[in-house]
């Protein structure tokens, strides 16, 4: 589709604009647990690529994953403010998370297959949920683990 590339980039541009909207305190506090959880799914990624769990289709530039928008645009925001949402109510936290994944990978990753984005490979939807999941455990333990941090010093 023509107009896959200019998507990808308004998507990836709005997720961050929508950062705007956080406040400077909160921006300060989730920042870096986005950060991190974003260099996480990027080395998924590279596993993701090998093992062909998914594929990308296209790249955007020779020295960037097609996953690129996704990781560092829908998804940084995404856990960006499910984290400002319910970070301290953990059943909220990832009954949001179930949502946004289900929603994801039974209806975005049909939708990104049509329109050749992408399309899982040598993986199943069941699958792909439970690395979802524990990426957002990961996400929250990192993020308590941080805020612990914080009180000692």
């Amino acid at each position: 589709m023509k107009y896959v590339k200019p998507f990808l980039i308004l998507m990836t541009v709005l997720s961050w604009f929508s950062l705007a909207f956080a406040g400077k305190k909160s921006v300060k506090r989730f920042l870096p647990t986005s950060l991190f959880i974003s260099i996480i799914v990027t080395v998924v990624q590279f596993i993701a690529k090998k093992r062909r769990w998914w594929f990308w289709y296209g790249k955007k530039h020779p020295s960037v994953l097609a996953s690129f928008p996704f990781t560092w645009g829908t998804f940084f925001a995404g856990s960006f403010w499910i984290m400002k949402l319910t970070y301290g109510n953990f059943i909220g936290y990832m009954g949001l998370n179930l949502i946004a994944h289900l929603a994801f990978t039974y209806v975005g990753e049909p939708i990104l297959k049509k329109f050749g984005v992408a399309s899982l490979v040598r993986m199943k939807k069941i699958q792909l949920m439970y690395v979802l999941m524990m990426l957002a455990l990961l996400l929250y333990g990192f993020h308590f683990v941080k805020e612990k941090e914080l009180v000692k010093t």
